[in-house]
């Protein structure tokens, strides 16, 4: 953890969220004119997208039918960590997009599902912010968790994330449903074992539970709205969070245990908002005062 050089990690399985709750932070970094160096997840995976095909493909003729972008062998855990350590000490570290599409690959001249070369963090960033799968995995080899100064959870109960990872990969990506099903099942076992410890490791969670019925979510129509969730915000530490302050500005909001608040889906934005702004500016405000600015 770092008072000069702080990150933020938003950690999430596939389909939870994370891109949501992203343009909020960037909401509040905007607002607020923070300087922030942004890294995506899926840049730190080992293979390209015909890679990764090909790995999959020698894993299943092998017998091994639970090779998947969730464990260890198809990232680059090792420079996750050590992009976190050295951002923290200096300020900088080396990153990479991965390139989803084509409109994504045009500017680079690149085709989809590739990586941009490795290139420096510009200088005088005010913090990271990564955003992805595994911002607070550890291991018995790494321990990137020990390198963010402020860890986000962002965990729908299982059957609503299958049904947002249902629709997004067959509208926005054409897969079929028996495809998404597929790899459901084949990351099961390292959703396990990395993805869900983590979770363990945020300071922050929050976890959306439909308030209508997915008991089937491989025949549901629609992904449940905000309007028809509920919200909970689980706090690793309570100390210094103020819950009268949040409840009175989250209407509906009440409590279910001394680091749980419960509000209406619908109030997410705010909530973080709420929430993490203060946060943010704690993090700047200790960088400011080791420059000497403040």
């Amino acid at each position: 953890m770092s008072r000069l050089h702080p990150i933020i990690s938003v950690t999430g399985s596939s389909g939870a969220g994370t891109t949501s709750v992203m343009r909020t932070f960037e909401q509040i970094f905007r607002r607020e004119q923070v300087r922030v160096a942004f890294v995506e997840g899926d840049s730190f995976h080992r293979f390209n997208r015909a890679e990764m095909k090909a790995a999959i493909a020698d894993a299943y003729a092998r017998g091994d039918h639970s090779f998947s972008h969730f464990g260890p062998d198809a990232n680059l855990f090792e420079e996750l960590q050590d992009l976190f350590q050295t951002y923290g000490e200096t300020g900088t570290g080396k990153v990479r997009r991965y390139l989803h599409d084509e409109k994504e690959a045009e500017p680079y001249g690149q085709d989809p599902g590739t990586f941009t070369p490795w290139e420096a963090i510009p200088d005088n960033t005010d913090m990271l912010f990564y955003e992805g799968l595994h911002g607070a995995v550890a291991t018995d080899e790494v321990n990137v968790a020990a390198y963010a100064d402020l860890r986000i959870g962002v965990v729908p109960v299982i059957n609503l994330e299958w049904i947002q990872k249902l629709h997004r990969d067959k509208l926005t990506r054409g897969y079929s449903s028996e495809a998404v099903t597929d790899t459901i099942l084949r990351r099961m076992p390292d959703y396990l074992n990395y993805i869900c410890p983590q979770f363990s490791n945020t300071d922050v969670n929050f976890q959306r539970v439909p308030v209508v019925d997915t008991s089937n979510p491989f025949i549901a129509r629609a992904i449940p709205t905000a309007d028809e969730s509920m919200l909970i915000i689980r706090f690793r530490d309570p100390h210094g969070i103020d819950f009268p302050y949040l409840l009175s500005m989250l209407h509906g909001s009440f409590m279910t245990r001394a680091n749980t608040i419960v509000c209406p889906g619908g109030k997410m934005d705010l909530a973080m908002q709420l929430i993490f702004t203060p946060m943010v500016l704690r993090l700047r405000d200790r960088r400011m005062a080791e420059l000497g600015l403040r």
